[in-house]
Formats: C-alpha cells, sequence, structure tokens
C-alpha cells in the first residue's frame, strides 16, 4: 500500500481507519528515519484537516496550527500532538466546540496531545511570558482554516523573538545551563535522556531558535546529520518499548540496536555519543558567539562615543608565535601560514589551553583545511607543546574537544580513533574511553611537582588506556600502542620504555594494593621486578592516583590512597637494596596487641568499633577529614570458621565491608596461644551502626553455632526480594600460583552482594583450607577479593588442588 493509499485510508474511516493506517505504517519494515516520520505526519496532517473540516463547516476566522516537534514535521511514533487551535475572537462557543471535536478524537486513540485554544494577541502575550511556549511557535506550521490568521502569528512571533532575542537568548541559554545540570550530558551516560540530557534533541531545538534570532548562528556541518540521528534513535526506542520514553536504558539497548540494524548496544551508543557530542560542541561555540555579539553590542555606542564614530579595531594580543588573544578567544595571528607550520594546532591548543580561552572555530578548521601532517618522529617543539597542552588542567578539555571535533586529534594520533567516543560499561567509569583520557591527564597535570619527569606522566596518563579500543587485555595491548606513540612523538628509546612501562602496569598497584599481602616479601618483590627502578615508580604512583580519581568517586578512597603509599614505600625499599621483612616478623600496633592479649585471656573475641578520619601516611590533613569508614578491628582465638562468622555477622547487620584483612598475629613473649586479627573498614547499608557489644554477642554465638546465620540470611532475603536490574556477569575465581611463596592466593571477582563474604568464607572452610590472610576490597558494585591459604601443614596447596578449590568456589558463588 502506498502512502496516498494510506492517508486515503485515513480520510475515508475516521479515527479507527487512522489508527490502522498509522499502525501499518509504523510496521513498514522498508521506511523509517525522516521518510517515516514525515509520512506520519503527512497522515496526521490529513486526519486532523478532516476533523477540522467536518467542525468548522461555516466558522470563519480560525485554523489549527501544529507547533513544537509536530510543526517540524518530525512525528515519532510516541510523539505527543502539540497544536493549537488559532481564532478571531469572533464566536468563542463556536470554537469551544470545534475544540472539543478536534480534541477527543485524539485522546480517544490514546495518543498523547498537547493543545491550546487561543487568539493572535493570546498567543503572543502567553510566549512573551513563557519561554517554551515561545519556542514551540517558532516552529508553527499551518494545519488547516484560515492561511493568513497562521501566517500572521508566525510573522509576528518571529518578529518579537528577533527583538527580544538580546533578553530571551541569555534566558534560553540558562534553560539549558539548567537541564544539563539536571540530567547529565549524553555523550558520557549508560543510560541517556536523548532529549533532555546536554547535547540532545532540546539543544538541538535550542540552536535552530538561535538561528531563528538572526544574532548568531551554530556550525552547521554535521549538525542536521546529528540531529536525524538522535531521532532515528528515539524512533526505534519508541517501537522497541511502546512508550513514549526517551531514556534509552540499558536493557532495551540491544533491542533498538537490532530495530536500527547496529552490530549491537556499544555500537548504538557510539553514535549517539559521536551525535551528542557535536550537538555539544555547536552548542559551545554558538552560545560564546551569541556573548561575544551581545557584548560587542553592549560596548559599541560608549566607544563610538569616545571615538567619535567610525568602527572600532578589535585588539589582538599575542600568546605565541602564530597564535593571539581576540574577543576572549584564540585565533590565528594574520601573518600565520599554517601550510607552513605543521607545529601550529599544537602551539595554538597549548596557548589557548595556558590561557585558559576557547580556541575560535574559524581557527581550527583553517589549520584543519591546510596544516601539514607532523613529519616522524615529531619535532621537539610539537612533543613539547603536546605536553604543555596536557599539563593545562582543566582548560585542556574544552581545547582538546575543539580539535577533536574537526579531526585534528585523529591526524595527530591515529590510534585515538578506536577509543573516541567508546563506551565503558562499567558503573565505576563515568566517561567514554576518551574523555577518561584526557580527565586522567588532567588529573596528572595536579601531581607534575610530584614526579621528576611530568612529561612521561602526562603522556602516559594520555595512554593508559589506549589499548581499549582493540581486543584483549587493554593493558597489553596498550603498551604496544604507547611504544609506537612514544617513538613517533620523539621521545628516545630509554623514555619509550618508561612509556610502555607506565601504561602496562597502570593497574598493577591499586591491584596489589588491595588484593594482595603486602607483608608478603613475594608481593612486594614482583612489583619491583615489574617497575625497575625509582624513577619509573615514582610516576607509576602518580599515574596510579590520576587515573583513579579520573574513573570517578567509587574508585578513589583516602584508603586505598594509604594502601598504594604503603606498597610504593615498600617497593621503594626493595628497589634501594633491602630486603623486605618476614610476615611472622611485624610488629602489631599497640591496640592490635591489647586487643590480641584480651581475646586470649578471655578465649573469646574481642572487638574495637571506631570512625577513621586520619590521611593517609604521607599526605597533609586537610581542612575536613574525609572519613574512610568505620573501622573495626577484632581479635579473635584461632578457631575454624572464623572469616564466614564475622562476614554473616556484618551481613546480618547491614554492615557493608569496604575493606577486609585478616591475618595470624604474632603475640608478645610469654603470652601463650595464637590470635586471627580482622582489620575491616564497613558502613552502614542505612541507619547507624550497631552498638559493639551487640556485635560482640552475636560473634560469640555464630562462633559456637548457637546462631544459624545462613537461615537468618535467607529469611531476610525471602522477605525482601531483590528488584530487577541489569544482570551481572558471572563471577570468576581464579588461583595466582606465583603471587605468593607462603600460601596459596586465590582471587574471586563478584558482584557484590549482602552474605557474599560469608559464603565464600563458609566454601573456604568447606574446603578443609587454613585461611593465612584475606584481603577484600569492594570497588562500586565489584568485589575483588584475594584469600591467601594453605593446607593443614600451612604449605601452598598443589596445583590440581588449588584449581579443585577454586572451581567448587566458583560454582557455590554461581548457585
Amino acid at each position: 500500500m502506498t502512502g496516498t493509499d494510506v492517508q486515503k485510508e485515513a480520510e475515508d474511516s475516521g479515527p479507527s481507519g487512522y489508527a490502522a493506517a498509522r499502525l501499518r505504517l509504523l510496521n513498514e519494515e522498508a521506511r523509517s528515519g525522516p521518510p517515516r516520520r514525515a509520512a506520519l505526519a503527512e497522515l496526521t496532517d490529513d486526519w486532523l484537516t478532516g476533523l477540522f473540516a467536518a467542525g468548522a463547516e461555516g466558522l470563519r476566522g480560525v485554523s489549527l496550527v501544529a507547533v513544537g516537534g509536530y510543526g517540524r514535521g518530525e512525528l515519532s511514533p510516541r510523539s505527543d500532538l502539540d497544536l493549537l487551535l488559532l481564532h478571531d475572537g469572533g464566536d468563542p462557543k463556536a470554537v469551544a466546540a470545534l475544540a472539543d471535536r478536534l480534541w477527543y478524537p485524539v485522546w480517544d486513540l490514546g495518543l498523547a496531545l498537547d493543545h491550546s485554544v487561543r487568539t493572535p494577541a493570546e498567543a503572543r502575550k502567553t510566549s512573551g511570558e513563557d519561554l517554551k511556549v515561545q519556542l514551540g511557535l517558532l516552529d508553527a506550521r499551518h494545519l488547516a482554516g484560515d492561511l493568513g490568521l497562521t501566517a500572521g502569528l508566525r510573522t509576528a512571533v518571529l518578529a518579537d523573538w528577533r527583538n527580544q532575542a538580546p533578553k530571551r537568548l541569555p534566558e534560553l541559554q540558562e534553560l539549558c545551563a539548567e537541564r544539563a545540570e539536571r540530567q547529565g550530558e549524553l555523550q558520557y551516560l549508560l543510560e541517556p535522556d536523548l532529549k533532555e540530557a546536554r547535547g540532545g534533541l532540546r539543544d538541538a531545538t535550542a540552536l535552530r531558535a538561535v538561528a531563528a534570532s538572526w544574532l548568531a548562528d551554530a556550525p552547521r556541518e554535521g549538525l542536521a546529520d546529528a540531529r536525524r540521528r538522535l531521532l532515528d534513535v528515539r524512533d526505534a526506542l519508541h517501537l522497541a518499548t511502546g512508550r513514549a520514553t526517551d531514556r534509552l536504558a540499558l536493557q532495551e539497548q540491544d533491542q533498538v540496536a537490532a530495530e536500527l540494524g547496529l552490530l549491537d548496544a556499544d555500537t548504538l551508543l557510539r553514535q549517539v555519543y559521536e551525535a551528542a557530542r557535536l550537538v555539544s560542541y555547536a552548542s559551545d561555540v554558538t552560545w560564546r558567539e551569541v556573548g561575544r555579539v551581545l557584548r560587542s553590542r553592549a560596548v559599541r555606542p560608549r566607544l563610538r562615543a569616545m571615538l567619535g564614530g567610525g568602527k572600532p579595531t578589535a585588539e589582538r594580543s599575542p600568546l605565541a608565535e602564530g597564535v593571539v588573544e581576540q574577543d576572549g578567544e584564540v585565533v590565528l595571528a594574520r601573518a600565520a601560514r599554517p601550510e607552513r607550520d605543521p607545529v601550529l594546532p599544537l602551539r595554538a591548543a597549548a596557548a589557548a589551553a595556558q590561557a585558559g580561552l576557547p580556541l575560535s572555530l574559524h581557527a581550527v578548521r583553517r589549520m584543519a583545511a591546510t596544516v601539514r601532517p607532523l613529519p616522524t618522529p615529531w619535532p621537539a617543539e610539537a612533543r613539547e607543546q603536546l605536553v604543555t597542552l596536557l599539563g593545562s588542567g582543566r582548560p585542556t578539555i574544552e581545547v582538546w574537544e575543539a580539535l577533536e571535533a574537526e579531526g585534528l586529534i585523529t591526524r595527530l594520533l591515529p590510534d585515538w580513533e578506536r577509543v573516541r567516543c567508546r563506551p565503558q560499561r562499567n558503573a565505576v567509569h563515568i566517561w567514554t574511553v576518551d574523555r577518561h583520557l584526557i580527565e586522567t591527564a588532567v588529573r596528572a597535570s595536579e601531581f607534575t611537582r610530584r614526579v621528576s619527569r611530568p612529561d612521561l606522566l602526562l603522556v602516559a596518563a594520555l595512554l593508559h588506556d589506549i589499548g581499549k579500543g582493540w581486543p584483549g587485555d587493554h593493558s597489553v595491548a596498550g603498551e604496544i600502542i604507547a611504544k609506537d606513540v612514544a617513538a613517533r612523538i620523539g621521545f628516545d628509546r630509554h623514555d619509550v620504555a618508561v612509556v610502555a612501562t607506565l601504561v602496562r602496569h597502570h593497574l598493577l598497584l591499586v591491584e596489589t594494593a588491595t588484593r594482595r599481602d603486602l607483608e608478603d616479601p613475594a608481593t612486594v618483590r614482583s612489583v619491583a621486578e615489574a617497575v625497575g627502578s625509582q624513577g619509573t615508580l615514582e610516576l607509576l604512583h602518580a599515574l596510579t592516583e590520576a587515573d583513579a580519581l579520573a574513573t570517578g568517586p567509587a574508585a578513589w578512597s583516602s584508603w586505598r590512597g594509604s594502601l598504594v603509599a604503603d606498597l610504593v614505600e615498600r617497593v621503594s625499599a626493595v628497589l634501594a637494596g633491602d630486603v623486605p621483612a618476614d610476615p611472622e616478623d611485624a610488629a602489631p600496633t599497640a591496640e592490635q596487641e591489647r586487643l590480641a592479649i584480651e581475646a586470649v585471656a578471655t578465649g573469646s573475641p574481642v572487638l574495637s568499633l571506631r570512625a577513621q578520619t586520619e590521611p593517609p601516611a604521607g599526605q597533609e590533613p586537610s581542612g575536613d577529614p574525609e572519613p574512610l569508614g568505620v573501622e573495626l578491628l577484632i581479635a579473635v582465638p584461632e578457631q575454624p570458621g572464623v572469616l564466614p562468622a564475622v562476614a554473616g555477622v556484618l551481613a546480618m547487620h547491614r554492615l557493608t565491608v569496604r575493606t577486609a584483612e585478616l591475618r595470624s598475629l604474632t603475640l608478645p613473649d610469654g603470652v601463650d596461644g595464637t590470635v586471627l586479627l580482622l582489620d575491616w573498614r564497613v558502613a552502614a547499608e542505612y541507619g547507624s551502626l550497631p552498638q559493639a557489644a551487640r556485635l560482640r554477642a552475636d560473634l560469640v554465638r555464630a562462633l559456637d553455632g548457637s546462631l544459624d546465620i545462613a537461615g537468618r540470611l535467607a529469611e531476610r532475603d525471602a522477605a525482601y526480594p531483590r528488584r530487577r536490574g541489569v544482570v551481572a556477569p558471572p563471577p570468576r575465581v581464579s588461583v595466582h600460583p606465583a603471587a605468593s611463596r607462603l600460601a596459596t592466593v586465590i582471587e574471586v571477582r563478584s558482584q557484590d552482594a549482602p552474605g557474599l563474604l560469608f559464603r565464600i568464607g563458609r566454601a573456604l572452610e568447606d574446603a578443609s583450607v587454613q585461611m593465612r590472610s584475606a584481603h577484600v576490597s569492594t570497588l562500586g558494585a565489584n568485589a575483588v577479593d584475594a584469600f591467601y591459604v594453605t593446607g593443614p601443614e600451612g604449605a601452598p596447596l598443589p596445583g590440581d588442588e588449588a584449581e579443585s578449590v577454586a572451581r567448587k568456589l566458583e560454582e557455590t558463588l554461581r548457585g
């Protein structure tokens, strides 16, 4: 059936005919995107025109007007119909009756309707009071009735908009900023709102409004395609969900991708991010131009009066060779010749970032169109300018985005294309891969005074996750890419090796500090061997912190910082020639020793519960100390079942375990017995912390078997079933035979959940292994735990036995 046949059916059959024709149109696989939206708008136009003609017979001075998205002819499958019934005020009763004959059929079909009935004067008055109404009227389109009435309103509204632009455009900019603050940036969100988030459809509509003011205009290249792509995704989302939603939820992304013929959800998100980035950049440039024009208009009359007429000359201040500041932007000097100066883009970018100024759109486009490629290896000036740009702090981001918008970044660093707009499906990460790399460089710029080679730190920060664009371990792939890039940009062989080592091992310190026993000499030696030198260790320490801070709030804390600092201190000692002390010789603190002696004397567990706010060793305290959580110290006479008992009691009391350490404690001479010491950081899920006495009483009962922890946790889970959500990947349990010479290291990676540590501890107890130490950390929704276990004789487990324990534990956690 052709489009004309569909429209004829809608006209002949009334509302039911329209509904059938609409359904048939939406199910046509051959028609999608702009053609389908236009056809749906045309079909709806014909239906509403028929309703109007039947209800307005003999009535003059009335017209039906589509506004907003419908006015633009962009109807998505579940879009609202935005309609204005315009009248000259001659017969209010007849107009009201006509409105009923228009609105009720729409409601009867279950379509969302945003409607109003106004005279032209009322419409202008309302638009003057309500910016959103005025924006909708800018897209007014005549449907039926008195064409002159509609045309007169359109002309008046556009004239009002242009006359009031100096006042209304700042209001519109503020509206966009408030919406961005609420909804976030579309180009980084895992579950973005395609309409409301910054860089979404509302911002694209705002750019149309700015253009209609004649005051400024957006960069047009690619903008229409970006807007079309976002609309196509919204269409597919409406069809996939059957709802009028603009939020691209995780559980719907695969279906939406399939609807659009895309490979997978990541491909879908990358296209959305690319479109949003283009709209966001166009918005930045446009609002900057609006501000410049408005400032110029405000200043020009005063200058003319002072100068006695004539056009003032814009002031240009030199910033670097071929680069000047003008009107609050960085532009090219008149003598600049990009075609002869391949370093100019980096020099201009570095100058802009250092001055905290944006790069002019015209300057970036001129350089992108004419500049010659840099030779390989880069000249020293190019490398220095790149390092200067990366070390400029927060202004680096806007300047980098300007270069990237015109394709200059991928010309300088071809490997960047694979990570550009690449999503990270990890709740800990808040940025796409490319933005995370820039954020890491920004964070690293704060640490350049801590290292002897800040240039290597900044370049390693830029490249540390560059391998995420390739299959396999991104650290391994990244090492290969980093070697190539570092050599290409002109570092010597030694520096190339350092950058490659930093990229290869950028996760080494934080993973070792939070998952391994730092008292074990093998742990410290393995890190020292991987790092190789004091200078590289210094750089890796700074990169580790910068990377974590740039990841998101769940990736770094003062407690993690203290663990990493402790590891760095130990590794530094080894690199300096010191031999690590045997863990059996580690002296307990006074508090630990007091609790241990009391536990031996009483034959029962003893615990201490207190808030922890001291900064990590080697760091100055801040004005407002960051709470590290609550420190729970427990000393227990050594016996089976301690870990599951403690973990189970904490789970019963709804205490979340952030980090946990368990080890045997060497007691002072003259004190018989062995004590297990548990040093934990915990937080209440909600409410206040339980009293220490109550925790101790429950722990005593758990250890003597009179408290059925498993039953209590099962009852609670049954009473409060978990909500459906994103399906987490299955747990993984692995053995690391080379991680320690004293014990077998079993590592568990799993979705964090109440009672998880209890289940792990009980499974290890059932496997008849002895716990030498445990190192538990929670990162966002993920638990990464390492357990040092031995056989009954205190020796590491044989390889096959260790693998068997790991497989059984994994099966337990999957069940």
